[in-house]
Order: C-alpha cells, then structure tokens, then sequence
C-alpha cells in the first residue's frame, strides 16, 4: 500500500457478508448509496458492526481492488429471486485476499459510519477510527495537537438539534454539556443551545495548534471537564 493510495472503509453488518469477501473475494455497495470516485478505490478495508461482538467497531482486515462491475442483487444471490430488493443495482466490487492488520482500528465511541475515505498513509499509520479522518492539514494538525493535550474529539460529526443538522469538525462530550468545533473561514451555521458549546478557529489561528489546543482545554474545563471513558475502561 502506497501513501497516497485511495482506502475505502466501509461497514459489514453481518458476519455472512465478512465471509462472503473472505472466500468469494467481492463485496457489493448499492449504486443508489455508492459513494463518489468508487472506481478510483485501491483498497477496500471492513469495518465491523455489533454484530461481531467482541470484535464490533474495529477494523481488522482490508484486501486489495481488483475491479468493479454493476449488477442486480438477483445476480449475486442466485437462490434470492424473491427478495424485495432483487432487482435493485449494486456495485461489485472484486477484492484480492484479505489482509490481516497487526493490530485493529477501533472506534472508542462504537460510531457507526457507512464509509470513510482516507489515505494509505493515515490507514497505515491509524490507532483509531478518528485518525482516518480529516479534510486537511489544518485538520489533521489539531487532531494531532488535541492528543497530545490528552483530548478525545470525534470528528467529522453530524448534530441534531431538533429540525436543524449541524456538520461540526469536532465533537467533545463533556460533563455539563458537550463542545463543537469548527474550522475554517467558510461561513457555516454554528449549532447553540443549552446543550453544549460551540468554537471556531480561523486559518490563522490553525496556525498556532498548541495555542488552539489550549483555549478547547479551559473550554473543556468550564463544562466539567470530558465524561468520555475509553473502551473497557471503568468509572
């Protein structure tokens, strides 16, 4: 796997499906959910559902992109003509072997995410589910900086707040309410409410990480402080 390689993450919710990858080598994405620049994909990599218990909300095995075709689901499951959904289209993605990571991804938080897009350089490098994301330097600089502070976010968040949804870049539950961060000079709608608070840092304030990371940390701290327990951690 090269650094710059495209990795598509994507969710196996039943241990059927993890076998099928495993001995028939494919796995198919319905064309009306497929995400963009599919075709552009060079590793395929599972993220596993509560389905597989012990083993839920990590990422443990990834196989490279052999091709691609669309096809109805009836084609890949012969012995389903009845099924409701037999004649919708689906991408079937071929995969090589499965490969083995030395140690699994995990989502601290047990998030579920249908896909993620990142890199063969953050996918080789990734201890969490929340490494593989960001959408910039910027991004991944305070990612990095929040960290090394001793700060659990989730990133890449969408909230909801009644009617209205908020795309945050960051998300921090705390014991008095719960912190979003957004970054950036596009104008985005910021979410407020007795819930929790809402930050904003600019480009150039980006560049200053330490600094950043240091006013979430007294933010955190007026809110209680972060409620967020690893897992298999205790109280």
């Amino acid at each position: 796997m090269d650094a710059d390689d495209l990795v598509l993450v994507a969710l196996i919710n039943t241990p059927r499906d993890l076998e099928i990858a495993r001995a028939e080598h494919w796995y198919r994405i319905p064309a009306k959910h497929a995400p963009a620049h599919l075709t552009q994909v060079r590793y395929l990599a599972f993220y596993l559902t509560r389905a597989f218990d012990d083993c839920k909300w990590t990422i443990r095995e990834y196989a490279p992109v052999r091709g691609h075709e669309l096809v109805r689901r009836r084609d890949l499951f012969p012995g389903e003509d009845d099924h409701p959904r037999a004649e919708d289209a689906y991408y079937k993605l071929q995969i090589g072997a499965l490969i083995s990571l030395p140690r699994p991804i995990v989502s601290q938080s047990g998030r579920r995410i249908l896909f993620i897009w990142t890199t063969g350089d953050k996918f080789s490098r990734a201890v969490e589910i929340n490494d593989l994301l960001g959408k910039s330097d910027a991004d991944d600089a305070l990612w990095q900086g929040l960290k090394d502070a001793g700060i659990h976010a989730e990133r890449q968040m969408t909230i909801s707040d009644g009617r209205a949804r908020y795309r945050v870049d960051f998300w921090i539950t705390c014991a008095q309410g719960n912190l979003a961060i957004i970054l950036g000079d596009v104008p985005r709608r910021m979410p407020h409410g007795r819930a929790w608070r809402a930050m904003r840092f600019s480009a150039d304030e980006l560049e200053n990480v330490d600094n950043c990371a240091h006013q979430v940390s007294r933010m955190i701290r007026e809110l209680g402080g972060t409620k967020y327990l690893q897992r298999g951690a205790t109280k």
